[in-house]
């Protein structure tokens, strides 16, 4: 699907500073030798401080997409970071969304562009993809057809299935899936950046994050109101952290047993979604139904701009 039509595809640097060049221009490769046509290759070498460029420069990444003539197909964040909230304030998101809302226009990253996502959903409704960046995983020196072969059919699949298998009990249900990156979900509360979603499937990940930090940002979510609202929880990948002796067999399964059992919500775990090599892609803002029967999980996606 990604090579038979050439794609535009423009490169956005909102949060921090690519140290990684190499692979970023391993991942500008990936999209050229495909046949597609990469823009804002400017973005992947401009530093101020530890950002991707001056709160300007970042801003105008966005200004950009406002004032073009023609809509790229793909804009897709360089990488994660720091940086994307301290633009939020300054956005135009009227304007956003009266250009990008209900265009067949993908707006990908993960992890610190969860902030960037959430406050295009809360603010304008413009749905986007939470997946790959240039730099980790289009860059990657060992590319993950895992990786590539959801992307590409999340891009064009107006319905779209994610299978996978998990220990949860047995499930349907239906509901808005948002979510992302779990430490900026949590750095969003009580912030006008984070949507109200009611009866959605709540899906997280996070990197670096120890199971009892991880725990703390979720009985946030719960203490505010936020998990009561929803009908499931979907945890994807919780890379990077290391227990040790004094955690005495407290893990992530202690984690997802915890918040089950305090909010009534049923947690799906095993879910490849985050920043790990092998990643699904999901649409946040999406509809989506969730069925777990056995250890099958099915989640099926709609709704979701996708190119034509």
């Amino acid at each position: 699907m990604s090579t038979s039509v050439s794609r535009h595809l423009q490169l956005i640097a909102p949060s921090g500073y690519c140290h990684n060049q190499a692979a970023a221009r391993r991942g500008v490769a990936y999209f050229q030798q495909l046949g597609h046509q990469v823009s804002g290759e400017d973005v992947i070498a401009r530093r101020f401080q530890r950002f991707a460029g001056s709160d300007a420069q970042r801003l105008a990444d966005w200004q950009h997409l406002l004032d073009c003539q023609h809509l790229p197909d793909i804009v897709l964040a360089v990488r994660g970071g720091y940086g994307a909230t301290r633009l939020l304030p300054a956005l135009d998101f009227a304007a956003l969304g009266a250009r990008l809302r209900d265009q067949p226009l993908a707006l990908c990253g993960h992890s610190d562009f969860t902030a960037m996502q959430m406050a295009l959903l809360s603010q304008c409704g413009v749905i986007s993809f939470s997946g790959p960046m240039l730099a980790g995983n289009f860059g990657a020196e060992h590319l993950s057809e895992f990786t590539l072969s959801h992307f590409w059919r999340a891009m064009t699949s107006p319905t779209l299935q994610v299978e996978w298998q998990t220990s949860a009990r047995q499930l349907n249900v239906s509901g808005t899936v948002w979510g992302g990156n779990l430490a900026m979900l949590a750095s969003l509360v009580g912030t006008p950046w984070l949507p109200t979603i009611e009866g959605g499937i709540l899906v997280i990940e996070d990197i670096n994050e120890h199971p009892f930090r991880t725990e703390r940002m979720l009985l946030q979510l719960a203490d505010c109101g936020i998990l009561a609202r929803q009908s499931a929880i979907i945890a994807g990948s919780f890379t990077g952290s290391k227990l040790t002796e004094y955690d005495n067999g407290y893990d992530f399964d202690s984690v997802w047993a915890l918040i089950s059992e305090r909010t009534g919500l049923p947690v799906v775990t095993g879910l490849p979604f985050g920043h790990d090599r092998d990643t699904v892609t999901l649409p946040l803002g999406a509809r989506g139904h969730l069925q777990v029967n056995g250890t099958d999980c099915r989640l099926t996606l709609s709704g979701h701009p996708t190119l034509r």
